[in-house]
């Protein structure tokens, strides 16, 4: 197999939030959009796509489901600084930061949608002295 591109596709009940959402504080760019649906990219991550709810094109199964349970994780480079950035923006933080025990620090926001994305940095962990 031979991917070419990657995208992570999630269902929503207003897929206009959801994209002006990463547009105004992930930095993503609009690149399509038609009623019910917004792919978004960004030149340091993967496409996000947004459909609607209930939207005909989608498996019978899968219509009413909704980005439930997904975390759309970025790794950044200044976590602190994002934190604060996106406090001052007004973004609905659901976790505030801490340090997980396998070294990852991280917060939780989410949109006006609900879908929640983390951001994740990388605690520097002393290593070894050689003996």
């Amino acid at each position: 197999m031979r991917i070419t591109d990657t995208a992570i596709c999630l269902t929503v009940e207003d897929t206009t939030t959801s994209s002006a959402f990463l547009t105004r504080h992930f930095g993503f760019k609009e690149t399509m959009a038609a009623d019910g649906f917004a792919s978004l990219s960004h030149p340091d991550g993967p496409n996000v796509i947004f459909v609607r709810r209930g939207l005909e094109v989608l498996p019978e199964e899968l219509r009413e489901q909704h980005a439930a349970g997904v975390l759309l994780a970025f790794t950044v480079a200044d976590l602190p600084a994002e934190y604060e950035r996106l406090r001052a923006e007004g973004v609905p933080i659901v976790m505030e930061p801490r340090v997980e025990p396998w070294g990852e620090r991280v917060f939780l926001v989410a949109d006006p949608n609900g879908v929640v994305i983390e951001l994740v940095d990388w605690v520097e962990t002393p290593t070894d002295p050689a003996p």
